[in-house]
């Protein structure tokens, strides 16, 4: 046992976060203590037993493990990326630096999915996987494909669908160039920030998570360009395109769809802005 206790640890470790700008230094403290702890005892420390290992004195090793990290937080990369696992929906998934770390407004667009009638669907910019394996986990009759143009990121995809135990099909690709129909749904996260945009995010966005998966490089409507020019081409007829975009892009996309034919709504998020495309394709495939 060392001389310190795991709350001094915490404290420590929360003032070093606190001084490199971490958004939430106690939140983030007290993940990594119970990761670290993980790391040294090869299981998991249930959220009320981390308490008994807050007023103890730390365990032998535990110190440098926990230093290093810090230190990684320190240097703003995120939480999920240290300890590799994202929750989001009803799973955890496991994210790297090949992938987009799921976020929680995500989800609004899982509940829109989930809403909808249908038995096919195909993810386009999959990264972990999370809005693919949710969706077939909640049907499990359903079939899917998962596109990524990252074999990375497809890799962990893969690997997330395993360990959950959903059956999907998972290939690299550009958004829907080489697919062939007919699909009932068509989901996707794509890179929707402007370019001139990159320069304000946060440093645990710019710094670690895939560019590809952040920017097209543009205006930030590139994708959505693509998938309306051929989501007809793989849909049913009155097939949907559920889509995430950023909050003020809303008129912009549903103007894209409109354009290629469909019937248009803008599904908010929990702050009532507008989080997610939905998009009907009343005459389907061409």
């Amino acid at each position: 046992m060392t001389g310190l206790t795991g709350r001094a640890l915490r404290a420590q470790a929360q003032e070093r976060l606190t001084v490199a700008g971490v958004a939430d230094p106690r939140r983030d403290a007290t993940l990594l203590l119970a990761h670290a702890l993980e790391l040294l005892l090869g299981r998991r420390v249930a959220a009320h037993h981390l308490s008994d290992h807050l007023d103890s004195p730390a365990m032998n090793g535990l110190p440098e493990i926990y230093d290093r990290l810090v230190m990684a937080r320190e240097a703003r990369q995120p939480v999920s990326q240290i300890t590799g696992r994202r929750a989001f929906w009803n799973h955890e998934f496991r994210v790297t630096r090949d992938t987009l770390d799921p976020r929680p407004e995500t989800e609004v667009l899982v509940a829109a999915a989930l809403d909808l009638p249908w038995r096919s669907v195909i993810d386009l910019g999959t990264g972990t996987g999370a809005i693919l394996i949710s969706l077939l986990a909640a049907r499990k009759a359903a079939r899917g494909l998962g596109i990524d143009i990252s074999e990375a990121a497809l890799d962990v995809a893969r690997d997330n669908a395993a360990r959950i135990g959903v059956e999907a099909e998972f290939r690299t690709g550009n958004w829907l160039d080489d697919v062939t129909g007919p699909y009932e749904l068509i989901v996707s996260n794509p890179p929707y920030i402007a370019r001139d945009e990159m320069a304000d995010l946060a440093p645990e966005v710019s710094r670690w998570e895939p560019e590809g998966a952040l920017t097209d490089g543009g205006d930030g409507l590139s994708a959505y360009r693509a998938i309306a020019a051929q989501a007809r081409r793989v849909l049913v007829p009155g097939g949907h395109v559920l889509a995430e975009i950023g909050w003020q892009q809303g008129d912009s996309v549903r103007r894209i769809f409109e354009a290629k034919g469909a019937v248009v709504r803008l599904i908010p998020d929990l702050d009532g802005r507008d989080r997610v495309v939905g998009a009907v394709f009343p005459h389907g495939m061409d």
